[in-house]
């Protein structure tokens, strides 16, 4: 039996890129994959390379109605879900000063509402399971970023959402536990249609030799992550990409210093600067 075998598996954004990857490694351990992408043409031919086991679907996750339909996509076609792989994603890069309404709306909207929103269905259909006292197995990746987590000079409306998704991860895990669910994010770095553009020269394949940039090496921790093995695993946020698997510990409290009382304003410039005088953020990309 194969680490999948039978699970039910949605993967967003799957005609392509690191969607794609996912929709191949889970058919290959044995699940059965709902290929969610706008795109008909790649999600069809994803869907035929995995063949009778995968199904298509063409809803916008982004929105209400599109992230239920998926849902029940994958109930419909083969009665259960087991996985929800949120990887759908756009950008539109612009510095501060040149970002339109349109483009940070666009962005948090395929990003951060299109990871809630799938995730509030399936979410749903867990809960209704697990009080029907059905048997849980539910588990949730969603795909933050390291603009997300560090930031990324030109990239303000990506990096919030990314931000957002990274957060929203930590709350689901703690809400979902009591169903059966676990939650947790990724934050990959591989070679795609955005990042090629992006970084061309960090990106570009090698002539020969282990290809670090391929999606298909962020593909096996979330195919593990969407295993019934994984069930002591939620909460927490992992960088991936090459050979390489790293714990993003995230905010945690540094130094501080309490006075017992409240500060006078002009106090607090010495205090402020004790406290950051040793600290050492990884820096933001592009800066």
């Amino acid at each position: 039996m194969t680490l999948l075998e039978d699970r039910v598996v949605i993967v967003t954004g799957a005609g392509r890129g690191i969607g794609r990857a996912h929709a191949l490694a889970f058919a290959a351990a044995g699940a059965r994959v709902v290929v969610n992408d706008l795109s008909e043409g790649p999600a069809s031919e994803v869907a035929a390379l995995i063949g009778p086991r995968a199904v298509v679907n063409t809803d916008d996750v982004g929105t209400w109605s599109g992230a239920a339909r998926v849902v029940d996509a994958a109930v419909t076609a083969f009665g259960v879900l087991d996985v929800l792989v949120n990887n759908a994603g756009i950008v539109r890069d612009r510095m501060i000063v040149s970002c339109g309404e349109d483009e940070w709306d666009e962005v948090v909207r395929v990003h951060l509402k299109g990871h809630f929103a799938p995730l509030r269905h399936a979410a749903a259909y867990w809960r209704a399971v697990h009080k029907a006292g059905g048997a849980v197995s539910g588990r949730v990746i969603n795909t933050s970023s390291g603009a997300g987590l560090f930031g990324s000079v030109g990239q303000a409306n990506y990096s919030a959402a990314k931000a957002g998704i990274a957060a929203m991860t930590l709350v689901a895990a703690a809400e979902l536990a009591r169903y059966g669910v676990t939650v947790n994010a990724i934050a990959p770095a591989a070679r795609t249609r955005m990042t090629e553009a992006t970084f061309a020269e960090t990106m570009a394949a090698p002539d020969d030799g282990f290809d670090a940039m391929a999606p298909e090496n962020i593909s096996p921790l979330v195919v593990w992550l969407g295993s019934a093995e994984a069930a002591d695993v939620t909460g927490q946020v992992f960088e991936v990409d090459g050979g390489r698997v790293c714990l993003v510990e995230g905010w945690r409290r540094g130094r501080e210093i309490d006075k017992g009382a409240r500060w006078e304003p002009a106090e607090l410039g010495p205090v402020v600067r004790e406290l950051v005088a040793d600290h050492h953020p990884v820096p933001v990309y592009g800066a």
